[in-house]
Parts: C-alpha cells; structure tokens; sequence
C-alpha cells in the first residue's frame, strides 16, 4: 500500500502535479462544453445544437476522464474534474431528485408520436389508456389507424379533436378545437402538424396544443434542422399570442429542451423539473424529443411509459396548474 501511494507522488515520470496535463486540459474543455454550451456557434452545421442534443451524455465522458485520470495517477486533472462534475450536477443534478405526490391541482398527460408504421394502433392505444392520464397527444395519425384509436380510447376519452396528423383525447370536454399553421414555407407538400383547444377540467379551463415538428437529420455536414427551427418559431408565436391561461403543449418537438432551436418554446414555457425521459429511438433511447411544457403551470414530474409499436417511447407527464 505504501509503494502503491508512493508511485502516485512519483514514479520516474513526474510528480502527480505534473503528469497529466493533457488530460486535465480534456477535463477543462469538457466543463467548458457543459458550461458554456450556448457559446458553440450554430452557423457551420448547427454544431451548438447538435451538441445541445445530446449534452446530459457528456457525464459519460466525464466518468472516463475519472479513468483515466486514475490510471494516469494524476491529481491535476482529478482536482480538475471538479469542473465538468459541479457543471453537470447544475444542469441535470436535479432531475434525479425526488418528485411530490400527485395533488389535486395536477393534470396527467401524455405524449406519444405512435408511428405512421405502428402495426398494432389497438395495442398502443390501451397501453396509453393504462396510465390514466386526463390528456392523450397523439402523432402521426394515419387515416388506417384513426378509427382504431378512436374506438379504442372512447371509453375512456370520450371526447377527442384532430387535426391532420395530431390528434387530442380527453376525459374532459374539449372546445374551440382548431388547426394550427407551423408549417414552414420550404414545405409544398400537404402537411398538418398542429392543433389548438380548449380543455374545461375540474381546476379551470386549460389551452392545449400538440404539434408535430418537422424531422431532423444528422449528416457530414452537420445538423438539419431549419424547418424544424421555423416551424418552432411559428408554434412559439402562437403561444405567445394566445390568452388563455395556463397552456399545455404537448408534442414531438424534434429537439431536446436543451437545444437552443427549440428557444422559441421553452423561452416562454416551463420544463419538466424532475426526470429525464430519453424517448428516441425506442430501442435505445439516446434523447427526449417528445416534450410537455407549460405556461402558468409546472411541469413537476416526466417519465416514459413502456414501449408500444412506436419508434419513439411514451412519456407521461405531471402538469401542476392552478384553479381559475
């Protein structure tokens, strides 16, 4: 033991002080990265938000930077571990912490892209049911799959509106049910990606909306994200507009509530404050690009629900709203 503590003060190739400088230099630029995210610019490839993306993954490069910061036997660049260990912490530290009991201002919703492949709409639709949540977002409805949705949940939701591709099932009564432009102007296709209503629950009348944002891409050269960027510049002026209060939106958003494109939303919306939810793809979840956000309410709690026939994973979310 005492050679062993020994060799980390010296063994022929510098002091513990000494050796290790490159690695702790890593250990800097990672904190760096974690801190300073919003620093990485956007104008070649998208390279801020494709970082933002996948930013709560950089914790894993920081337990390998511990590795071999051990191997190395190198206090400089253990004690600079501190860094990316406190940026980290800051960032997502909190939504390991333990979240309140459901009370009687919360709404339970769900969020679920089903898949325009989804081969058992049936299946998918009791599974969501099984969560008993008070609001249901669906997207990509396929015309085959909607009379099997509808039927499925109107049991338990009698009421429902759709919209194109996104639909809203309820078990409160839904009004003034409408579709919502986000479609960006480089798309001539047919295509429609948003709804808006109104929800009268116990605690008051709710504005919901469920959008489906336009797809990203991950090539050589970058992220492709711009009408994914447009059509969330379009959602957020919309909420921005709207004068009902609180606001739920629910939907897939295509980025993470990290990734400075979707600024137009959560600039104006809160996030969930406890849970992760990686939801993409379904058989390795890498992100959570299926989102619930709030105005004048809390998003206290967000998980994923088990896997349907979906590409993507269910999340259900807590939603904390006042009586009005």
């Amino acid at each position: 033991m005492r050679r062993w503590a020994r060799g980390w003060v010296e063994d022929g190739k510098g002091s513990v002080w000494t050796r290790g400088r490159v690695l702790a230099g890593l250990v800097a630029l990672t904190a760096g990265l974690l801190a300073f995210h919003r620093a990485v610019p956007n104008s070649v490839g998208r390279l801020g938000s494709l970082l933002e993306a996948f930013l709560p993954w950089l914790g894993l490069v920081v337990v390998v930077l511990l590795g071999l910061a051990l191997l190395r036997r190198s206090a400089t660049a253990l004690l600079a571990l501190l860094l990316p260990v406190a940026a980290w912490t800051y960032d997502f530290g909190g939504l390991f912490l333990p979240g309140t009991a459901k009370g009687a201002q919360d709404l339970v919703v769900v969020q679920h892209n089903v898949s325009d492949e989804n081969a058992d709409p049936a299946g998918t639709a009791r599974a969501l049911a099984g969560a008993s949540p008070d609001l249901v977002a669906l997207e990509e409805l396929v015309p085959a799959a909607l009379p099997v949705y509808e039927k499925t949940l109107a049991p338990e939701y009698p009421y429902h509106a759709v919209r194109g591709t996104v639909g809203l099932w309820s078990k409160h009564p839904l009004t003034e049910a409408r579709l919502l432009d986000i479609k960006p102007r480089g798309i001539t296709d047919s295509w429609s990606r948003g709804l808006r209503a109104v929800v009268r629950t116990p605690r008051g009348e709710v504005a919901a909306y469920v959008a489906h944002l336009p797809s990203v891409r991950v090539g050589a050269s970058g992220l492709a994200s711009s009408w994914r960027d447009e059509s969330a510049g379009l959602l957020g002026k919309a909420i921005a507009a709207e004068k009902r209060k609180p606001v739920i939106l629910m939907g897939d958003l295509n980025g993470t509530v990290d990734d400075r494109g979707l600024d137009p939303l959560t600039s104006r919306m809160n996030v969930a404050e406890r849970g992760f939810a990686f939801s993409f793809p379904a058989g390795f979840p890498m992100a959570r690009i299926d989102q619930v956000m709030a105005r004048s309410a809390a998003v206290a709690h967000i998980r994923t629900l088990p896997a349907t026939g979906s590409d993507h994973l269910p999340v259900a979310a807590r939603v904390t709203v006042a009586r009005s």
